[in-house]
């Protein structure tokens, strides 16, 4: 049975995944720093305490890790107030949902950023509760973000459904014994083994329906008995 959704937003609703990589490469390059192809893959999931600590220990971004924050998200908003880069499909499939059920979201994402990309999509109205994992102790892949969510819905996480599309989102939201509905990211798709916590796998977001959740939770409650 499920009783509300809670969504991811970077990758999901938003095409960001590529931006985040762009906008912290060119930081890094910018401060004499040294970018790995595995940076961005490390970051995602992580809130902005922890992506900023990897960026000045990891990366050797010389900045305190305040001061980088501020910057990523600085540019960040910028590149939103351009073009906000929003998935085909995805505010459909956000209206959807929300017409059946209560709808939270859980992102990774400082809370300014997730302000800005639900007021500029016309999105906001359609959560009922939004959190960043700035907000919680800890980033995914730990269950805090989607748990926080979850309870600011009055709803518990057995009888929540997520949408995600990262590895460390997926395991994010299993750790909170969530039914999963995996969008994966083509451009950093999770390995089989996390694909596989997964009630169901859909190719876009367009796919998402509320029959499409409600055949999953009955699968999956027919696979516990």
């Amino acid at each position: 049975m499920i009783d509300a959704i809670i969504f991811d937003l970077d990758g999901v609703i938003l095409e960001t995944e590529q931006l985040w990589n762009q906008v912290r490469e060119g930081l890094v390059r910018e401060r004499g720093g040294r970018w790995s192809e595995s940076a961005q893959a490390d970051m995602m999931g992580m809130s902005s305490t922890e992506w900023s600590r990897y960026m000045h220990d990891v990366l050797g971004v010389p900045d305190p890790t305040g001061e980088i924050s501020r910057e990523v998200v600085r540019r960040m908003g910028e590149r939103y107030a351009e073009r906000l880069p929003l998935l085909e499909g995805a505010a459909e499939a956000v209206r959807r949902l929300a017409a059946r059920w209560p709808l939270g979201l859980a992102s990774s994402s400082n809370r300014e950023l997730i302000d800005r990309a639900l007021e500029l999509s016309g999105l906001a109205p359609y959560f009922r509760a939004t959190v960043s994992s700035e907000e919680v102790e800890r980033g995914k892949p730990a269950p805090d973000v989607y748990l926080e969510a979850a309870r600011r819905l009055g709803v518990e996480p057995a009888r929540c459904a997520a949408i995600e599309d990262s590895a460390s989102g997926i395991r994010s939201a299993r750790a909170a014994e969530m039914l999963v509905v995996a969008i994966p990211n083509p451009d950093f798709p999770p390995p089989a083994e996390v694909l596989a916590l997964a009630a169901v796998v859909l190719e876009s977001i367009e796919e998402l329906a509320p029959e499409t959740l409600t055949e999953a939770a009955r699968l999956s409650t027919a696979s516990s008995d």
